[in-house]
């Protein structure tokens, strides 16, 4: 009778540790099911943070920093970083909308939908109204559309020239529209003198124009390149700023 007992116990609990076995399955895929979400909708969330906050890409080639620290191969940046590129260097910004090359010699302040030229020179290429900022210079593209031109500050010179469609240049105390082909200089008492460009010419950043020296025309192309890459590719995001979402 005993041994009928012992017997009845064990298989009276059987159903009893199937059921565990079985709740225990399901909190598992359930678990697994929740962490894929997770897993799913964390990128996008990110990516929404990075336009909220006016995030940008940095690659460089050559010897660039990224607020007074060696840049990797890329970067996130965000608004106030702070790049600088050395002699034989560029580095490229990529926004949303927009791309910047930032030629050798240059210190450049990111400020999400602009870019303040400390010394140097850039190329801004943007359908989403980039600004540059130099000195007392500010340079707006006129219209929506897709806009080229670059901005220098050389041995105390600001430049500006429109390589395609059309920009407005405030000087300070006068304004300019440049259209393509046309630059301007701001002259002592902040007016704008425009006037057409020379052939091959254009804003310097160093010594000679930065289109004419090899080593930045090559950096220039490969810095073209990685926008071009930046877009069709899939790449990873280490922090050098010191803004971190």
């Amino acid at each position: 009778m005993r041994g009928y007992q012992t017997r009845q116990l064990t298989v009276d609990t059987s159903p009893a540790s199937i059921t565990a076995k079985s709740l225990c399955k399901s909190v598992s895929m359930l678990r697994s099911i929740i962490c894929w979400l997770l897993i799913a909708i964390t990128p996008a969330s990110l990516v929404a943070a990075d336009i909220d906050s006016g995030a940008a890409m940095l690659y460089g080639k050559g010897t660039v920093w990224l607020n007074g620290r060696a840049l990797p191969r890329s970067s996130a940046v965000f608004p106030g970083d702070l790049i600088q590129t050395q002699p034989e260097s560029v580095a490229t910004l990529d926004v949303s909308g927009s791309g910047v090359i930032v030629l050798q010699n240059s210190l450049v302040k990111f400020e999400g939908n602009a870019v303040s030229v400390e010394h140097g020179a850039v190329s801004v290429a943007t359908s989403k109204g980039m600004v540059a900022l130099v000195k007392e210079v500010t340079v707006t593209p006129a219209s929506s559309s897709w806009t080229e031109y670059e901005v220098a500050d050389a041995n105390g010179t600001v430049q500006v020239a429109a390589s395609k469609g059309n920009v407005n240049v405030n000087c300070g105390k006068g304004t300019a529209n440049l259209s393509e082909g046309e630059q301007a200089t701001p002259d002592d008492s902040g007016n704008c003198n425009k006037k057409k460009r020379k052939a091959a010419a254009a804003p310097v950043s160093g010594n000679g124009s930065f289109f004419t020296d090899p080593y930045v025309l090559g950096g220039a192309v490969v810095a073209g390149g990685l926008i071009v890459c930046l877009l069709l590719c899939n790449t990873s995001k280490p922090y050098l700023s010191q803004w971190k979402p």
